[in-house]
């Protein structure tokens, strides 16, 4: 029998911190023991981000968190130094325009990433605790993170890299990380970093595939593919069934550049355009964060229909989308996007109602198809989205109130192996060759 490794999670994106990334860390501590892993954590200490959530700390009774101080300052301290100096005056001010020039700086020179000012407080922490350990798994976005990896290294374990995102991806797609000094280093950074972890982990296959294009030498290492998953004790035992009165859908997820739902927005208003009466069968949510360049596509949406709700807990959050005839899955076609699973897709699989999907073709349309979770329309369908409304809403009308769940012994077979406890044995697979090729 093997023995038990002990592991140590790193990972920015940790509870109290809300929003995407978080569940992959968490379940990692919560399942790895069950497959023979002893894990831990290294996380942040007063996390500069804008949500917190506390849904997870059930899952994390027990668990051992180390904590380190970054030196970012305060979340709203950064909002608002961006709203200032992103302002639509006219004849900005002088202390405008020097704080603008600041930041702008200040944006240049956090390579690769603003949480690159937590590496110094975590590579202290680190360097205290590293030996006590068999493996290090440091999960990214942010990717200041993998600067840990040559430093954990020299304490003794293996060190494994998990890509939740693409690198090459977010420095292409956000302006916070895109041109200048990063676009500059970044690119030899990670390839330096990569050669020195003795495990590679993707979110996807095309992650998986798209690292091993870029960065040639990994052709003969492995690189692992192992996605998000869900977990079945996140859902309420009694959960509320959909309304009989207006068809639901739900959108859950933060809503930025690569998950606009301008078209499918487009969508509705012609619904009702062109079928008043049915559409005011109509009710559209979008739970959780959107960012200020997304605000303008819901102006006016009020009145046909679609609320938002801002971020709220897992737990509630989990009401929400039972309580929807249908959920919303949500990509733009912007590059890199096709090799990206929303996380949330897992959770919606798991609800077993079906998804309306609005994505390029990729490997989140490649799964909605295998698990045949609903209907899928490219980004620019306007014409195909108004028509699977259109007809969602007369069945709707005509069963009246009814839209059938997926609910068959076949679908919980295909959704068995992203069970989070399934995900977590093939990680401590990985784990263990990670520890015996730091070893050989």
């Amino acid at each position: 029998m093997a023995r038990r490794l002990r592991a140590l999670v790193v990972s920015y994106a940790f509870p109290p911190v809300g929003g995407a990334g978080v569940q992959r860390s968490v379940k990692l501590v919560k399942y790895l023991p069950e497959a023979g892993v002893d894990a831990e954590v290294l996380s942040v200490a007063n996390p500069s981000v804008p949500l917190q959530d506390h849904t997870f700390e059930e899952d994390l009774r027990g668990a051992v968190v180390h904590r380190a101080r970054t030196l970012e300052p305060g979340y709203k301290v950064k909002q608002a130094t961006w709203t200032t100096t992103a302002g639509s005056q006219a004849r900005p001010s002088l202390k405008t325009r020097l704080l603008g020039k600041t930041v702008a700086l200040a944006r240049q020179l956090v390579v690769p990433d603003p949480q690159v000012l937590w590496v110094p407080g975590a590579a202290i922490e680190l360097a205290r605790i590293a030996r006590g350990y068999d493996v290090v798994v440091i999960t990214a976005p942010p990717f200041s993170q993998f600067l840990l990896g040559p430093l954990a290294r020299l304490g003794g374990p293996a060190v494994v890299l998990d890509y939740r995102d693409e690198w090459s991806t977010l420095r292409q797609s956000y302006e916070m990380l895109k041109g200048g000094l990063n676009a500059r280093v970044s690119g030899p950074l990670e390839r330096e970093l990569l050669r020195r972890a003795d495990a590679i982990v993707a979110a996807t296959p095309a992650f998986a595939d798209n690292l091993r294009n870029e960065h040639p030498f990994l052709a003969d290492r492995p690189v692992h593919a192992i996605s998000n998953g869900f977990d079945p004790d996140d859902f309420p035992h009694d959960l509320p069934e959909p309304p009989r009165d207006r068809l639901q859908l739900t959108y859950a997820g933060t809503v930025y550049r690569l998950t606009s739902p301008r078209t499918f927005l487009s969508a509705v208003r012609k619904v009702h355009e062109r079928e008043p009466e049915l559409a005011k069968l109509l009710r559209l949510r979008f739970i959780g964060r959107i960012v200020d360049t997304e605000l303008d596509a819901f102006e006016g949406m009020e009145a046909l229909g679609v609320e938002r709700l801002g971020y709220v807990p897992h737990g509630e959050l989990m009401h929400h989308l039972s309580s929807s005839h249908y959920t919303l899955c949500i990509e733009s076609d912007d590059p890199g996007v096709e090799r990206i699973y929303p996380g949330k897709i897992f959770e919606l699989m798991y609800l077993r109602r079906p998804v309306m999907s609005v994505a390029p073709e990729g490997v989140l349309t490649q799964l909605v198809r295998d698990l045949e979770l609903g209907p899928i329309h490219r980004p620019d369908d306007v014409a195909g989205m108004t028509k699977t409304l259109v007809e969602a809403l007369t069945s709707f009308r005509d069963a009246d109130g009814v839209i059938p769940a997926i609910d068959t012994p076949e679908h919980d077979a295909r959704i068995a192996p992203y069970h989070r406890r399934a995900l977590a044995a093939r990680w401590a697979e990985v784990l263990r060759e990670a520890v015996a090729h730091r070893q050989g």
